[in-house]
Parts: structure tokens; sequence; C-alpha cells
């Protein structure tokens, strides 16, 4: 990853990931306004430039078919998952990305093992799959609601009081297994202030077009804020490892939110950096020949490869461009010259 642009992506979302193995207090350890220093009039650009990169190298990871990316976003209600979604994946091809969105488990889900559901939409090798909210819930909602561990059928002795640490050990062999072979885990926590998520929820009732998206239940949730933030707390601490480490996203303001989404997805895609297949010798020899064959088939007055005439009187025009502004300024200086003389 010796690219520039890598380096410096590297060095803006440092802050913001969880150092494996660390305690992490959210009230204490990251800062829901955090803006980096950079102002909203700058966010559009920014986010243009982290959208753009994730077309170029999605393509690429695409055309390679070997590794696969899985991101997962976790927030509080009102978070922002559906807009970052919106708004980073905006230029990517939907042909290679998958999105997710995980609610109440069916009874069929809740059948099988808790990570059957979240293993069934896992991505394949070239793809991209957005999990909004993750395997992540079975450590967050049920911990707060354990009575949701009554309902998955679990043994007696499955539901002892080591049953988090063991969930946690469990998910981190698992997104380890998934890396060990090419599928890369990407972990965002999108982190909203008590305040924040408070005018958010009276926005949805005051604008008649936010209304469908008002939950009293939402509001419910909230009086468990504490509840909450000592599960997400337990959670990072738990399951940010070397192989899948958690990034802290400021949450407060949406622009920032949404870079800093974009720069983290943009980084893992430039570490891995996918290439382009080489076709090999013999295939670009058959290549040539297919190519000459549809040039033959060109029309009268129709140039036989449109791109490549197309590219050449492209670069003739450059060519001719640089030609002609130097003798501007070549004629300009002799005439310095004449009357000076």
């Amino acid at each position: 990853m010796s690219d520039e642009r890598a380096e410096r992506i590297a060095e803006f979302i440092e802050p913001l990931r969880v150092e494996p193995g660390s305690r992490v207090r959210l009230d204490r350890d990251f800062d829901p306004r955090f803006k980096a220093g950079l102002k909203k009039r700058d966010g559009a650009e920014l986010l243009r430039v982290g959208v753009s990169l994730l077309a170029e190298y999605q393509d690429r990871l695409a055309a390679q078919d070997t590794y696969g990316v899985l991101m997962c976003l976790q927030a509080i209600d009102a978070g922002g998952k559906d807009g970052t979604i919106r708004h980073v994946m905006s230029g990517v091809n939907p042909q290679g990305v998958r999105v997710s969105s995980f609610k109440v488990p069916s009874a069929e889900e809740l059948d099988h093992d808790y990570l059957w559901r979240y293993a069934r939409r896992l991505p394949a090798r070239g793809e991209i799959a957005i999990f909004n909210r993750s395997h992540y819930e079975e450590v967050l909602v049920v911990r707060v609601h354990p009575d949701n561990l009554v309902r998955q059928h679990l043994p007696e002795d499955a539901c002892g009081p080591d049953v988090w640490d063991r969930r946690y050990r469990e998910i981190n062999r698992w997104e380890h297994y998934l890396t060990d072979n090419g599928f890369k885990v990407v972990k965002i926590f999108l982190n909203l202030s008590e305040e924040e998520q408070r005018a958010r929820f009276l926005k949805r009732i005051d604008r008649p077009e936010k209304n469908w998206k008002f939950s009293a239940a939402d509001v419910r949730e909230r009086r468990r804020w504490d509840d909450y933030q000592h599960a997400f707390s337990a959670m990072l601490s738990a399951t940010s490892t070397k192989w899948a480490p958690w990034y802290v996203v400021p949450a407060d303001r949406k622009w920032f939110a949404r870079i800093c989404a974009a720069a983290v997805l943009a980084h893992t895609l430039m570490d891995i950096d996918p290439q382009y297949p080489d076709v090999g010798e013999e295939a670009r020899k058959a290549l040539l020949v297919t190519r000459r064959e549809l040039e033959r088939e060109a029309p009268a007055g129709a140039p036989a490869d449109p791109y490549a005439d197309s590219a050449s009187r492209r670069r003739g025009k450059k060519k001719h461009g640089k030609k002609k502004h130097g003798k501007k300024k070549h004629g300009k200086n002799e005439r310095g010259k004449n009357e000076r003389g």
C-alpha cells in the first residue's frame, strides 16, 4: 500500500481505531462531535474523493475475484446507518454490493445457531456485503434484553453468566476464520450522543416526510441508554482484534461520519490492493485475432477501431495544444527582444 493516498487515509482514520486489547469506555474515550478540524464546506469534496476511490477499487476487487469484504455497521437508534450506506456507496457498481438489514429474528432463524442468519448473507469473492446491524446484535440487544436468550431455545448450560464472554470469543474466531479465507471484515460503530439522538427523534416527529421513520419502540429503548453504552463499550473492548478492528466514528455530524466511513472502507480496499487479472500471452494473441476480425467489419467511412481512433485524436489535440502554447510564448519573447533592441 505505497500509494500516498493510502498513507493519508490511514493517518486520518487512526484516531478512530480501537486498539486491540484496550479497555473502552465510550463517554471517556470517544467524542461524538469530533471532526478532526474539518469544516462542513470541505466535506462534500472529501466525500466525493472517497466515493471515487471506492468505485476504482471495487471494480478491481470484482475483476480479481479473490477477496470479499464484509462491512458491519452498528449504532444506537437514529445513528445514521441508512444515510451512511446511501452516501458512501453512491458511486459503486450496485451489482458488486449487497446490503442486509437484520431485524427481529424469524422462527426459522431462532431454530439455528445465533450466527446462522448472518453467515447466509456473507459476501462472495469480489463482492462487498454490508450488514446494517450485524451479528453484534447478539451481544448488544440480546444483552440489554436477556429474555431474548430464552427465545433462542438454548440449552440451559449455554445461558450461564459467561455467555457474553463466550460469544465474544466465538465471534472473534468466526471473523478470524473469514479473514483467513480472504474475506476482510470492516467494523464501524457510529457513535451518537444522547442529545443528538433526542434532536433526531424530534425531527422525525416534526417533519411529515420523516414520520415513517419514527417508532415509539425507539424511545422506549432510549430509556436504556446507559445499558446500551455499557454493552457497546464491552463489545468494543472484547472484539476489536488485529484481523478485524473496530473503528468508532463520531456520528453527531452526519457529513463527517460519512467521510470517516468512506475512508475506513477505502483503507481496507487499498490494503487488499486488488489487481486486474493478466490475461496471459495466449489469450492476448487470441484477442488480437478477434480485433482484426472486428476491424474488417467496419462500415465504409467508419474507423476500423473507433475507440483507438478517438484516443489518438485526443492525444493529438493535447500535443497540438502544447505546441500552440509554446509558439505563443516564444513570439512574445521575440517581440520583447525587438522592442528592447
